[in-house]
């Protein structure tokens, strides 16, 4: 199964510029777990709400005055829309993230989470179910021809 399968392409995105209470309030009006921070139309990190939870305990300030610079993530940590949702899962674990923005090139395309994952689940194994079926048959053709 590919990421282009699973991705979501509503994106909610926040300007650098902006404060956190923006995004916050993105956050909540969109009920997602993430925005994308955008400089230019071009993605630049991601804020979540551990991040905005975080900033807001640590910083004992109001969202409105903490800038989103100082609590964004980055590098913005992508994949493309034709890889593996096993290449996905793979990036996640390894940068011990929980969402991926999907891009192409410097454009957003759209974002797959663990959730999103997690929710197709039994697609995911059926799939790879049928691939495992289909390979064994093929590896039975073969072995028959070479048997020839």
């Amino acid at each position: 199964m590919l990421v282009e399968e699973l991705m979501t392409t509503d994106i909610v995105t926040c300007e650098y510029g902006e404060s956190l209470q923006a995004a916050v309030v993105r956050l909540l009006k969109e009920q997602v777990g993430s925005v994308i921070v955008v400089r230019g139309g071009e993605p630049m990190g991601i804020v979540t709400e551990t991040d905005s939870l975080l900033a807001g305990a640590s910083s004992k300030r109001p969202f409105h005055e903490i800038p989103i610079a100082k609590v964004v993530s980055h590098p913005l940590i992508t994949i493309t829309r034709e890889k593996t949702i096993r290449t996905a899962v793979g990036r996640m674990k390894e940068e011990n993230i929980k969402k991926l923005p999907v891009v192409d090139g410097l454009e957003l395309e759209g974002i797959i989470t663990l959730t999103d994952i997690a929710t197709n689940h039994s697609e995911i194994m059926q799939e790879a179910r049928t691939l495992a079926e289909q390979r064994d048959r093929w590896e039975a053709r073969k072995a028959d021809i070479d048997e020839f």
